[in-house]
């Protein structure tokens, strides 16, 4: 698994392509030659970009769901929907499918934040919104995700 870094902004050029950030171009430059999988996200209004690799891992998890179970079969049909396979040009642009695009809100302000092994593709004031919140809140959300979590011995909990 390769760990991406980072939040990043640019702007969506009239023909819905994204330029790339160069510090997320060169994290993301082991996957070039693979490609990548754009689809909409399970729990928000974004994108993810998944690079092959990744996303093969996830269809070898998908394919072992038994299809002839009927939330299994609906999961799949909502996870795969607008799933688009997708390169990144040698300028380092992604074209964003008007589906896409529409369905995440990305006309012009864009921000790439990476979520651990894939990198999310927001609307700016969507994003904005999505992280918005008190501190309280967040401290008490990572307490209860990671509270009970101290499985090393490094000392890190």
């Amino acid at each position: 698994m390769n760990t991406i870094i980072g939040t990043y902004e640019c702007k969506a050029d009239g023909k819905g392509r994204l330029l790339l950030p160069a510090p997320l171009k060169k994290q993301l430059s082991a996957s070039l030659q693979d490609g990548f999988v754009l689809k909409r996200s399970v729990f928000d209004k974004c994108l993810e970009l998944w690079p092959m690799s990744e996303w093969n891992l996830m269809m070898a998890k998908i394919n072992k769901l038994n299809r002839f179970n009927k939330k299994n079969n609906d999961f799949i049909r909502k996870f795969m929907a607008g799933v688009k396979m997708v390169e990144i040009d040698e300028v380092g642009r992604l074209l964003v499918a008007k589906d896409l695009a529409t369905y995440s809100s990305i006309v012009k302000d864009v921000v790439f934040s990476s979520k651990v092994n894939i990198v999310e593709i927001w609307d700016k004031n969507l994003y904005e919104q999505s992280i918005a919140g008190g501190d309280e809140d967040f401290a008490d959300l990572a307490e209860e995700v990671m509270g009970d979590v101290n499985d090393d011995d490094n000392g890190l909990s």
